[in-house]
């Protein structure tokens, strides 16, 4: 009995490991997929945006004039709030308007986040004070905007101005089946100058790159030269953990499981990532920073890569995985970037494809008073002199999807999102700090004299890691 319970075990992890494969096969095969799973997103083809509105800042007042004001005009000062409502405002809520204390807020919507001042009687949210200091106007008659909607992770603010060069241009040159449709079915049809503005604080951009370590790389039973052959097998060639294992049996004669191969590929990723996304680069300051998506499977769906490089210098600056292709994740992905320069240029560019959603995350840094141009390359061919001109730029990114793709093919997707991210992370390493590029007459993009000097790529893998620990451990300290 005691021989058979560990065979019927065994049995079971096997045929659930091949049910899980077969349930992945049916999912893409046969079953009908969601609009989400389609890699050439219809609605963002549909998503217009319309110019940048006019960026105003606010008029601010002083709330110690304002009570001033206020004992002048009535003979007595202003109390303050008389708490009655069991909804109260955050301890230390401090009015952007004005600038009245906590003593002044209330809570204006009965729980639903929304907070009042007393004292200059303006309306908030604490968690998008920004928003309170900004007036937006239409560009084109500028009148202020309104909002209209309030949407996932986002507002709509639009000109209700019915006299609006852009409302009556839209409006007159509809045609006459247009107009009767129009007054039958208005909400097919978009007349007003529109907005969209994000519901994302520029803090939780920031991305936690710490992550514990799985294995301790440190005190690993192998041999480390073999934690460098993994890597080097793994990630340069793109071979499977499964492959990895029977390579370094085969030819080095050296026995590790795939398990092994998986964890020593997760702890490794974990280690390098702060070094990876806090490397001090050398970016480019000509016009050579640009993008575009791609897409992997994880549990036999589509999640996206966002790739943003510099052409020039070869140096990945973003290459993080999303659910979805929207608005938020451009805006992530290109604060990844902007992050890593030391001070950002006047005259910034960035090329992308004709994504729409490129332009809703300049608007949103434009908010916040990060301004940069965008140009689009729309299509496979020149037709107009935009895609002319950076044609050339949307290729060499294309080519890193290419790259990249030859790399994760041996993956057959992942089990995780972690997973995901983990693999990506090692690529990041790969590309930027041990991969020879023709381009850079056959040099590393970011050349780094400890690592270039190990006389072999497991070698070089190792000190890389060295580094990061070291980066780490400094980390340690400083705080």
């Amino acid at each position: 009995m005691k021989y058979i319970i560990p065979l019927i075990l065994k049995l079971i992890k096997y045929l659930n490991k091949n049910l899980f494969l077969l349930q992945c096969f049916l999912v893409n095969k046969y079953m009908e997929k969601s609009p989400s799973d389609n890699p050439v997103s219809e609605k963002y083809r549909a998503l217009k945006i319309d110019a940048m509105p006019i960026i105003e800042k606010r008029q601010l007042h002083d709330y110690n004039q304002l009570l001033k004001d206020y004992l002048e005009k009535h003979g007595k000062p202003l109390k303050p709030v008389n708490r009655r409502s069991k909804f109260l405002p955050p301890p230390g809520t401090v009015c952007p308007i004005c600038g009245a204390p906590y003593e002044y807020i209330y809570d204006n919507s009965g729980g639903r986040g929304q907070l009042g001042c007393k004292v200059c009687k303006s309306t908030f949210f604490p968690n998008r004070a920004y928003l309170e200091k900004l007036k937006l106007k239409c560009p084109h008659c500028g009148k202020s905007l309104q909002k209209k909607r309030n949407r996932k992770q986002f507002f709509v603010y639009t000109c209700v101005n019915k006299y609006c060069p852009f409302y009556v241009h839209n409006l007159t040159s509809m045609t006459k089946d247009e107009k009767a449709d129009f007054e039958k079915n208005p909400y097919k049809y978009k007349l007003h100058y529109y907005y969209r503005v994000f519901d994302i604080e520029m803090d939780s951009l920031k991305e936690d790159t710490h992550m514990p370590s799985s294995v301790d790389l440190s005190r690993i039973r192998n041999p480390k030269y073999i934690l460098g052959l993994v890597l080097t097998y793994h990630i340069n060639y793109g071979l499977s953990t499964r492959q990895t294992s029977s390579i370094l049996w085969d030819i080095h004669n050296i026995k590790i499981s795939h398990q092994t191969v998986a964890n020593y590929a997760s702890s490794a990723a974990r280690v390098i990532k702060p070094f990876v996304d806090n490397y001090p680069y050398e970016l480019s300051d000509t016009v050579s920073i640009c993008g575009d998506e791609t897409y992997i499977k994880i549990l036999g769906k589509k999640h996206y890569v966002f790739f943003i490089m510099d052409a020039i210098k070869k140096i990945i600056t973003s290459y993080s995985i999303f659910r979805n292709r929207d608005g938020v994740s451009a805006i992530k992905a290109i604060y990844s970037t902007l992050s890593k320069f030391k001070e950002l240029p006047e005259d910034l560019l960035l090329i992308f494809d004709g994504n729409p959603i490129y332009i809703l995350a300049q608007h949103f840094f434009a908010q916040h008073g990060i301004h940069f141009d965008i140009k689009q390359v729309i299509g496979l061919t020149n037709k107009d002199e935009v895609s002319e001109e950076y044609r050339w730029l949307k290729q060499i990114i294309e080519r890193l999807n290419r790259t990249f793709k030859g790399v994760y093919k041996g993956k057959n997707g992942f089990n995780s999102f972690v997973k995901a991210n983990e693999f990506m992370t090692l690529f990041a390493a790969f590309f930027n700090f041990l991969r020879r590029h023709s381009a850079l007459d056959y040099n590393v993009p970011v050349n780094i004299p400890q690592v270039m000097d190990m006389p072999n790529m497991p070698a070089k893998w190792l000190e890389l890691l060295s580094l990061s620990y070291e980066y780490l451990e400094n980390l340690q300290t400083s705080a």
